[in-house]
């Protein structure tokens, strides 16, 4: 069995985006504006103060750094 290449990747990769508050840093990729994939690794799990257990809690400051970072241009929004 072959796997087939994520081609949305492609219009849009997944860049780095730092959490002004606590410095963690994820993976994030726009497809709109109201759409964003957020990728964690251990590390930026570790060092969010805001996660806790919850493995669908998201961190107020990190959604404002990302918001910040696609308005600048910094994360492209595919639309």
């Amino acid at each position: 069995m072959t796997t087939r290449q994520d081609e949305r990747l492609l219009d849009g990769p997944l860049v780095p985006v730092a959490c002004r508050r606590c410095a963690a840093e994820v993976m994030v990729r726009k497809a709109s504006w109201e759409q964003t994939s957020i990728q964690w690794n251990a590390a930026a799990r570790a060092a969010c103060v805001n996660l806790g257990e919850d493995p669908h809690a998201t961190c107020p400051a990190l959604r404002s750094a990302i918001q910040e970072a696609a308005l600048t241009g910094a994360v492209r929004v595919v639309e």
